[in-house]
């Protein structure tokens, strides 16, 4: 039997730090189209579930439900900027049933559907060590908390950053998670989460109109090396 996998790709109409971003054109359609495009292109994802206080927007960009997407209501209790995103998987796990969840972000345009294929792939192959996954960038390079003193290295005997300890960072463009981890922690990272490096041309969260036109110049090249 094989598995249900569901794609759960939260949206809400305001954005408080770069206006309206969910629908904004970005390099030539609305930004939440490259991610649910990726999504979709997935075969092994049965379905997408939008939770959304959107949906006339949605509609007005040319996105109603369909076999493949489903947009759900976002209930009044749940809409606002400072609602936690784990109870809105919540909600969406209590109305959704799948086998795995693979969660993102609408602000994570440059995320290809092969990255979230091989990710998909990886969480299915570690199952019985890890219960859920996060995407990450590693960095290799000296940090500092805010009063100067040095985190992960010696300030006096300067080792070549390639010989410095990973560290990795959170990048918020993907998770992969069940049921029963959800439940454990309450939250889209489980007890044993398994990292998973994403390409760094891929990585960019948007949260910022810097990163926005980061993101945008990137995805162009992309979009130009491709067609080229």
């Amino acid at each position: 039997m094989t598995n249900r996998i569901v794609g759960l790709l939260p949206m809400k109409a305001h954005s408080e730090r770069v206006a309206g971003k969910n629908f904004r054109l970005f390099n030539g359609k609305p930004l939440f189209r490259w991610i649910l495009d990726s999504l979709c292109s997935i075969e092994s994802i049965d379905q997408v579930v939008i939770n959304t206080d959107a949906r006339s927007l949605l509609a007005e960009n040319g996105l109603t439900d369909s076999e493949r997407v489903w947009i759900r209501d976002r209930p009044a209790g749940l809409c606002g900027d400072f609602v936690s995103m784990n109870r809105i998987l919540a909600d969406d796990l209590a109305h959704v049933p799948a086998d795995i969840y693979v969660m993102t972000h609408t602000t994570n345009p440059l995320l290809g559907g092969a990255t979230i294929r091989a990710a998909l792939e990886r969480f299915e192959e570690a199952r019985e060590q890890f219960d859920s996954l996060f995407t990450v960038n590693k960095f290799q390079t000296r940090f500092y908390r805010a009063d100067g003193s040095a985190v992960n290295h010696d300030p006096t005997n300067l080792m070549r950053t390639q010989d410095l300890e990973p560290w990795y960072e959170e990048n918020s463009n993907l998770y992969i998670f069940t049921r029963e981890s959800f439940a454990k922690t309450h939250a889209r990272i489980g007890l044993r989460p398994l990292m998973f490096e994403t390409p760094r041309m891929e990585s960019f969260d948007i949260d910022t109109p810097t990163e926005w036109t980061i993101s945008e110049i990137i995805s162009k090249y992309l979009t130009s090396t491709q067609s080229g």
